[in-house]
């Protein structure tokens, strides 16, 4: 008999049975002694899944609002089963914005190494380029300072990204990331900062970030409008370009900002970023080119709504084709003996999960930035 004072984590989470189309309760239980979980389906009132070990959830996987795998199910987890699990592992969850600078977008890889090595999650991104009256409304705080007509015209002067970052403590965690205002007390004080690395002075100094957890609401409000509305415009050009999209498996295995040094480092353009969850029929929509074409389609179709991608519009010279190169073939084990430096030999583990998609044919690539870019964010 188990002894009944083990360690167990409990929550509430939902599955959408695609077969029956129906969204399922289940109790999730996790046990940290030997990493096992077990569920129980709440409307029947019976064990779903007898407790088994398994290797692929983490404790810090787990809580409210994560999306997460269990035998290839995607869980949402909507609430905390008890008092105990919503004690030790709610209190210290917090949400931050961090907006990444026009001098420092082109750091944006090595900054995403830096936000997940602190054990921060990116639960949304954003690249834009604001407007005049944006910037000034978001820095509203300091229009009577000296220095805000300057400010203003930096933060204007090229694309910013900006991300919800969560984890525990994350506003101050993200503040020490960032480092001192200033970039050169920075490189005095704090020489592996953001700022120290990657920023000049006061004003171009890399990154921003909330200072309290209300400056966090209302700056994520800002740029990710939980109501009406849909926050400052995507950068997506339409032209020149295509699709890419970093796979859900490659961000939950912290890739992305290594993905996207590639990318820069073949010499192409990331002109539009951002983070999207889909669901299933918006993945079948997406995918419909390869039904009935590809036997990985309803596997495709599995892993692309398994969690977050990246929706990415590349430019460069004769982008669909040089890009669609780049990638590599769709076997990472092929490309891996056939073309090493492709990104899918780098970064990709199986023909399903195989780091990214991007678009095949020329004339795909605009249809493919648009229904993210328009369609999705519109």
């Amino acid at each position: 008999m188990e002894s009944s004072s083990e360690e167990r984590f409990a929550f509430l989470a939902e599955w959408f049975d695609p077969s029956a189309a129906l969204l399922r309760r289940y109790q999730l239980l996790f046990y940290p002694k030997d990493g096992s979980v077990e569920m129980f389906d709440v409307k029947n009132q019976r064990t779903f899944l007898r407790r088994t070990k398994y290797d692929e959830l983490h404790q810090e996987h787990l809580f409210v609002g994560n999306r997460v795998n269990v035998f290839s199910r995607q869980l949402n987890l909507i609430g905390y089963g008890d008092q105990y699990t919503a004690n030790k592992l709610g209190s210290k969850k917090e949400r931050t914005l961090a907006m990444i600078k026009p001098d420092a977008v082109c750091k944006l890889g090595d900054i995403l190494q830096m936000i997940c090595d602190a054990n921060l999650i990116v639960t949304k991104a954003k690249m834009t380029k604001l407007t005049w009256r944006e910037a000034a409304d978001f820095y509203t705080e300091h229009q009577t300072k000296s220095f805000f007509n300057n400010l203003v015209q930096f933060m204007t002067s090229g694309p910013v990204v900006a991300m919800e970052l969560l984890g525990d403590e994350a506003v101050s965690v993200w503040r020490r990331i960032l480092g001192p205002t200033d970039s050169s007390t920075a490189r005095k004080e704090a020489s592996l900062s953001l700022r120290a690395q990657f920023g000049t002075d006061g004003t171009r100094n890399a990154g921003h970030g909330s200072d309290s957890l209300a400056s966090a609401a209302r700056e994520l409000e800002f740029f990710f409008p939980s109501t009406a509305g849909q926050g400052p415009a995507n950068t997506a050009s339409y032209s020149d370009c295509t699709c890419c999209i970093i796979k859900p498996h490659a961000i939950s295995e912290a890739l992305t900002g290594q993905i996207l040094n590639s990318i820069s480092a073949a010499g192409f353009e990331v002109s539009a970023l951002q983070m999207f969850n889909m669901d299933r029929a918006g993945a079948e929509e997406f995918f419909e080119v390869y039904k009935g074409v590809v036997s990985e389609y309803p596997n495709m179709v599995a892993e692309l709504c398994s969690g977050p991608c990246m929706a990415l519009e590349i430019r460069g010279t004769d982008t669909p084709k040089t890009f669609r190169e780049f990638v590599g073939p769709a076997d990472p084990e092929i490309a891996r003996h056939l073309r090493p430096s492709t990104l899918r030999a780098l970064y990709g583990k199986t023909k399903v999960q195989n780091a990214v998609h991007c678009s095949d044919l020329p004339e795909d690539g605009l249809l493919e930035v648009q229904y993210f870019f328009k369609i999705l964010d519109g």
